[in-house]
């Protein structure tokens, strides 16, 4: 039998569009038997759709998606499997929550330097979970017409250099890894190809990333391609990491990363989820 797998998606609890059970109800609509939600740092979700996944027949993992500062570039760390009532996770979040919170204030007065007011409320208003992110804010400009989707309000606005840009000291990696390790859980990083990093400073992340025990790579997701998913299939292999897959789902305003469609991993990859206990194994 073989499963379709979903390792890395978003509800309302972060910067989702769908709540954690209609985000469940979807994923079982579109054949998904295996879905982990993973929120930007907040597990405030998982409960509700531990309750969905109950009632649709799905195997639900308990997950987040930490955000880390690394040789001044942020980087993502999918945890897997963890557990949410821990109470070091849940302090190291908060640490993160507390950053998103001023960095959402600063990128509303930077947008109304520019020109544009009301940022601030506006995302606010959007963001019906724990987190203000910056796609509220992008929601918000396109809105008003200042840019025509979502990618390009970062580009033209939430980017080094631009009006709404914030920086800012995320966890550390070996942090990350501490608290998902601490929870239970496995360490995979997330999107690896999206950071545009040389395959030199690439090796380096990873290197660090396998000498702090993470687990595993995402080797498909959601905005790979078809080479990078290749790619990073070879740097998994290379370091002795495990494979994940995630489409980095956030809701049906983005139609190019649906539930349930994913690729199969290449051959060769040794799935993340290779000693779970899994539906219909």
């Amino acid at each position: 039998m073989t499963l379709k797998i979903d390792l890395h998606s978003h509800s309302l609890a972060s910067d989702g569009t769908l709540s954690p059970s209609q985000l469940v109800e979807h994923a079982a609509s579109q054949g998904v038997d295996v879905l982990a939600l993973t929120d930007h740092d907040v597990t405030d979700g998982i409960a509700e759709a531990e309750r969905a996944a109950e009632h649709f027949g799905l195997g639900l993992v308990p997950g987040v998606e930490v955000s880390v500062s690394w040789n001044h570039t942020t980087v993502h760390i999918v945890g897997l499997g963890v557990d949410p009532q821990n109470q070091a996770l849940q302090e190291g979040l908060a640490k993160l929550l507390a950053f998103r919170q001023r960095r959402a204030e600063a990128i509303g007065q930077g947008l109304e330097k520019a020109g544009i007011p009301g940022a601030y409320e506006a995302a606010r208003a959007k963001a019906k979970g724990s987190i203000i992110s910056r796609t509220h804010f992008a929601h918000f400009l396109v809105e008003q017409g200042h840019a025509k989707s979502v990618r390009d309000v970062f580009k033209k606005f939430l980017i080094k250099g631009k009006p709404g840009h914030v920086g800012g000291q995320w966890a550390t990696l070996e942090e990350a890894l501490g608290w998902i390790h601490g929870a239970g859980g496995q360490a995979v990083i997330a999107h690896p190809a999206r950071y545009r990093m040389t395959a030199t400073r690439l090796r380096r992340l990873i290197g660090e990333f396998v000498e702090l025990g993470g687990e595993g790579i995402e080797v498909i997701s959601g905005s790979h391609s078809r080479d990078e998913c290749y790619t990073m299939a070879r740097h998994a292999s290379q370091a002795g990491l495990k494979a994940s897959s995630g489409s980095d789902y956030h809701g049906p305003e983005n139609p190019w990363i649906e539930l349930g469609a994913l690729p199969p991993l290449p051959d060769g990859c040794t799935p993340i989820w290779a000693d779970w206990d899994l539906p219909g194994q």
